[in-house]
């Protein structure tokens, strides 16, 4: 096991190698006589703890808490001082200071606080890795390493930090909104509260207010006698997912919109005001932005629900990507079925690769299943996956100049470069209009505005 690091920030000679004495026994200690030296190694090379002197020669302790949680914000630092001021104390504190101590140091007392710190530290690291192998084994979504996903991947993670920001997923049906719903919750400080979801869809427009905000005893004819909480209480101090938010009434619109902005919320048939911190995201594969237009949608719940925006790709914009993908579900149905596979057949994987997935990662995941099910072994074929001459799409042999099928001239081509012409072409004839462009290629608007924003500067 690797011993924990502490850098020592002090301008004292003998404070420094009392206080190494007193910790590298334990720990992998670092000693640093100026903040500024320090500063450059934990860029770096970050420590799990810094016992930093607030009376530095180059700048003050103060300062330089400042930089090292603007380079960490999640760095632990115990600030040390020969001041007894309680003000000081207060304002490192507040700027993220772990713990306080003066000089002279009782060496007892800074193990103990040496030692919370760094429980701290065990207890976000088994966090962590509970939260990333509860992605790995159940968002596959986010298997791969495609650019498309990493970026998308990436952004999860800083979406995921803040606690109450409300979240718009947009993408094709298919794509795995909902797991990337789950993802940016169990990615949160908030990953212990409920996760909950509603289709809006799925639920009358006349009973969705009272499935969002619950009901008072004696509401409506067929309530409950004692009443009923809402979504929106039951996933209190976590996340709330709306799929297909698209769906919801003008009314409803409203009340979500209020909510949003307040917090606060009335249930139906009652009076009381209440009050709940839950985070929203919410998710479509419809252009709100057109159903704005038609008054379908509501202008100031969009931007309220898109205060930040994640963009799924498609599967066909991720082909190396798909048989990862598949991999994985051959290994989880594998399991469910009790049916050991080797694996996918090269012929295969080339029908994987070349297939236009209409139905993105669900499709996949149901073709996959099917495959487990009636496939005899031990390689999965593509007749266990249905896919030899029973879907649309491109199988391995079209690429040898079958008539009317495009061939790959001897020189080659720039595909990016065909790629931006047919684009700039499709904006052109749809007179700088997405969503007819997007038909004109046929291809959804999602994956029309994915392409276009890969290309740098592509304009109308």
């Amino acid at each position: 096991m690797v011993a924990y690091s502490i850098y020592v920030v002090d301008d004292d000679s003998d404070m420094r190698e009392v206080l190494s004495l007193a910790l590298e026994s334990k720990f992998q200690v670092k000693t640093f006589s100026t903040a500024g030296s320090a500063i450059e190694v934990i860029k770096d090379d970050p420590p799990d703890l810094v016992l930093l002197d607030i009376g530095l020669p180059d700048m003050s302790g103060v300062d330089a808490l400042r930089e090292i949680k603007k380079l960490h914000p999640e760095a632990l630092v115990i600030m040390v001082t020969a001041s007894t001021d309680i003000d000081t104390a207060i304002s490192t504190m507040k700027l993220g200071a772990s713990d306080y101590m003066t000089k002279p140091i009782n060496v007892e007392a800074l193990e103990v606080s040496v030692r919370n710190a760094l429980d701290r530290i065990r207890l976000r690291k088994e966090v962590q890795a509970l939260q990333e192998k509860y992605l790995k084994e159940n968002i596959p979504c986010f298997v791969g390493e495609s650019n498309a996903i990493q970026d998308v991947m990436q952004f999860v993670d800083k979406v995921a930090k803040a606690i109450d920001t409300p979240v718009l997923i947009l993408g094709e049906t298919g794509t795995g909104k909902e797991l990337i719903a789950s993802a940016i919750h169990y990615k949160s400080p908030n990953f212990n509260g409920p996760f909950l979801t509603l289709n809006c869809s799925a639920i009358p427009k006349d009973l969705i207010e009272s499935e969002l905000f619950g009901y008072e005893k004696g509401a409506f004819t067929g309530a409950q006698a004692a009443g009923k909480k809402g979504l929106v209480e039951q996933a209190a101090d976590g996340t709330l997912f709306l799929d297909e938010v698209g769906d919801l009434s003008l009314e409803a619109q409203a009340k979500l919109l209020r909510f949003l902005e307040e917090g606060e919320y009335y249930r139906v048939g009652g009076t009381k005001k209440l009050q709940i911190q839950t985070r929203v995201v919410s998710a479509t594969n419809k252009d709100l932005v057109a159903m704005i237009e038609k008054d379908l949608f509501r202008r100031d719940l969009y931007y309220r629900l898109a205060v930040i925006k994640v963009e799924v790709p498609a599967l066909n914009n991720r082909r190396d990507d798909i048989v990862p993908i598949a991999r994985h579900f051959l290994s989880e149905f594998g399991n469910k079925h009790g049916k050991s596979f080797t694996g996918f057949s090269l012929e295969t994987e080339g029908y994987l690769k070349n297939h236009q997935w209409q139905g993105n990662i669900r499709e996949l995941r149901n073709l996959v299943e099917r495959g487990i099910l009636v496939g005899p072994g031990p390689e999965l074929t593509p007749q266990d996956l249905g896919l030899e001459g029973g879907f649309e799409g491109v199988s391995p042999q079209s690429a040898e100049g079958d008539s009317g099928t495009p061939t790959l001239p001897d020189e080659g081509l720039d595909l990016q470069a065909l790629e931006e012409h047919y684009l700039r072409e499709a904006l052109t004839k749809a007179g700088g209009n997405e969503t007819k462009a997007a038909k004109l290629l046929r291809m959804s608007y999602y994956s029309f505005r994915y392409r276009r924003k890969k290309l740098k500067d592509l304009q109308a």
